[in-house]
């Protein structure tokens, strides 16, 4: 048990202890001891308790997978029988793998990945994913299905609180989603979705998944701890699972750089959900920010330090990991036309309802056209072609944030313009309704400088005149608004458009 072991860990002895003296971190805690006793001050003794428990387990967790995972095992050199893989991943030469399994794992591949092939024999190569599998499998198609319902109850939450407050939870949960979407992108594009074993390892994702998005609409309510017990046990179980599997592969420090990064903000995320209002908001930002930080930064972490070219994606091609960002976009746009679809179902089909609910689809489909235009038909020649890998996947990453921010958005606004369509003007509907296509054109633009290297002007001409008429259309119809953004963002497909016959051939050309 880990709890008599906590007691002893001040004096360095125990597995916490064993963490505190190896990662200095008792030594911080007591130069910050002061900052530490106000804040508890302040939070109340019942409080600090269960926060004090929660992150003893927390930390229990950690010590046993970050203390296993530095530990190398030792094999007699040369013994015959221990088995010895010759491993290159992305075209990338990563060492030789010696571990408790007889069998060879050889990977050869070329820079993108598409050409490589695999020869294995033994538990981790059975597992890992294959290069000659490029395309998603019906595994991941099904994991993505939950985020359906997950895009839903994070614009039923915006719709219920239409305010700058419930805006600023909104994006709260809409982080820690977009977490798990990538993290479990992560797992199954490592893993090979048609083994047995990560299938089985799959379904309790998913599952936690269908909580979390279940308890998105009372997340800040009553609902907090199980929205974030679901995330942390999806987050902290899914590395632990991965870690397990790769030890003694090359890859293992990545998931466990970011293990460490997701502990560290674990108890900002169990304290949030302790404690009511404002003080929640702030703690899930703060510890969403700490993880969205880990990725730009490189997750550096004691011992292993900051992450290598190869610490973002393990990928199998450089097609899947678009196909699977694609797959992502597409599922995105499925909750505005399930919202558009619903509302304008539960109503008369008036000239005003179908002029409405025609505007809203419009509006998804320039999204579509948009988004693939040439950035999203070419990002698997970009992740090919570029020599900064972490900048264009950090770069994808973060463009996907914005635009799915946009998308939840636009369903709010699509559910309030066919509802009313001709109702009174309310400045905050105005202010949906165009914020909205503004985040995804600011989305799109990150995206296509991931790409390309470069901005084309129409996005950024089209997110800004979207920022300056909101004042101007407060009191028009939310009809008559909605209208604008489209033609806005009919404007921008047509510059695409242009764009492509001047250029027909273009490239991409992703920052280095």
């Amino acid at each position: 048990m880990l709890t008599p072991d906590i007691r002893f860990s001040p004096a360095g002895r125990g597995p916490i202890g064993e963490l505190l003296e190896r990662f200095h971190l008792r030594r911080y805690a007591e130069a910050h001891a002061a900052k530490f006793q106000r804040f508890g001050g302040q939070l109340g003794r019942s409080t600090v308790g269960l926060v004090r428990k929660a992150a003893q387990g927390v930390a229990g967790v950690l010590t046993v997978v970050v203390l296993a995972a530095s530990s190398e095992p030792r094999w007699p050199a040369g013994r015959k029988g221990c088995p010895r893989a010759v491993v290159a991943v992305r075209g990338f030469y990563v060492g030789n793998v010696q571990g408790p399994t007889h069998g060879t794992t050889t990977v050869k591949a070329d820079r993108s990945g598409r050409n490589g092939r695999l020869m294995t024999a033994g538990r981790l190569g059975v597992l890992l994913r294959r290069p000659e599998q490029p395309r998603a499998a019906f595994l991941e198609l099904f994991s993505d299905l939950v985020f359906v319902l997950a895009f839903v109850r994070l614009s039923q939450h915006l719709l219920e609180h239409l305010s700058w407050t419930g805006a600023f939870q909104t994006l709260v949960l809409l982080f820690a989603m977009m977490h798990v979407w990538v993290s479990t992108a992560r797992f199954t594009d490592l893993f090979d979705p048609l083994h047995p074993l990560v299938q089985l390892f799959t379904m309790p994702i998913i599952f936690g998944t269908l909580v979390m998005a279940a308890a998105t609409p009372e997340a800040f309510g009553r609902r907090g701890l199980v929205f974030i017990g679901a995330y942390l046990a999806l987050r902290l179980g899914g590395l632990a699972v991965a870690i397990y599997f790769l030890r003694g592969h090359e890859v293992q420090p990545s998931a466990v750089r970011i293990l460490f990064w997701v502990g560290v903000a674990s108890p900002a995320w169990i304290a949030g959900a302790l404690l009511p209002g404002w003080v929640r908001g702030a703690l899930w930002l703060t510890a969403a920010g700490v993880e969205y930080a880990g990725i730009a930064l490189g997750f550096p972490t004691p011992r292993l330090g900051r992450g290598g070219e190869r610490r973002f994606e393990v990928v199998a091609s450089a097609e899947h990991v678009a196909e699977r960002f694609q797959q992502f976009f597409i599922v995105a746009l499925g909750e505005p036309i399930l919202v558009t679809g619903l509302t304008f179902a539960n109503g008369p089909f008036g000239a005003d309802r179908s002029a409405a609910a025609l505007v809203a689809f419009a509006t998804t489909a320039l999204l579509w056209r948009i988004y693939i235009h040439r950035a999203g038909a070419l990002l698997a020649d970009a992740i090919a072609a570029t020599t900064n890998l972490n900048r264009v996947a950090i770069a994808t990453v973060y463009a996907h944030v914005i635009m799915a921010a946009g998308i939840v958005t636009i369903a709010v606004g699509d559910e309030l313009v066919i509802t009313h369509p001709l109702g009174h003007p309310d400045p905050a509907w105005t202010a949906v309704i165009l914020a909205g296509p503004a985040l995804f054109l600011a989305g799109r633009a990150t995206f296509e400088y991931a790409v390309f290297g470069r901005v084309s002007p129409t996005r950024v001409i089209g997110a800004l005149a979207l920022v300056a008429l909101t004042p101007a259309m407060r009191p028009v119809p939310p009809l008559a608004v909605a209208t604008t953004a489209a033609l806005i963002l009919a404007g921008v497909a047509v510059a695409d458009a242009a764009r492509t016959r001047r250029f027909p051939s273009e490239q991409p050309s992703p920052p280095g």
